[in-house]
């Protein structure tokens, strides 16, 4: 078992940066491919980057992939997403995920999650 417990969310304007991290307890991250995701009010669940075990490969939604930075820290047990330039249209729960992969999978191939936390991009 995973339990993993994300942080770094809260108001930002426009323009700004935000770093969220996801620490994990349990088993080693080094065991699982990591993922962020995120859900906006009245939409999906949709999947925003991500990272293999050994952090040699990430993968970015279109979206956010010039504007973001996933990296992972298997010492700490800990994974983040940097993300600059933000925008009204980020704004979501940005949620932690551990699975077997580490590629661009959808969020039913991830069996551990966080309980998220909140970005909130103000215009």
């Amino acid at each position: 078992q995973v339990q993993l417990v994300e942080s770094g969310g809260g108001l930002v304007q426009a323009g700004g940066s935000l770093r969220l991290s996801c620490a994990a307890s349990g088993r080693m991250l080094s065991s699982y491919g990591m993922a962020w995701f995120r859900q906006a009010p009245g939409k999906e669940r949709e999947f925003v980057a991500s990272i293999t075990w050994s952090g040699s490969l990430t993968y970015y939604t279109d979206s956010v992939k010039a504007r973001s930075t996933i990296s992972r820290d298997n010492a700490k047990n800990t994974v983040a997403l940097q993300m600059k330039s933000l925008k009204p249209e980020d704004t979501a729960v940005y949620y932690c995920a551990a699975g077997p992969a580490g590629g661009p999978a959808p969020a039913s191939i991830y069996p551990y999650w966080g309980q998220g936390t909140q970005v909130t991009v103000s215009s």
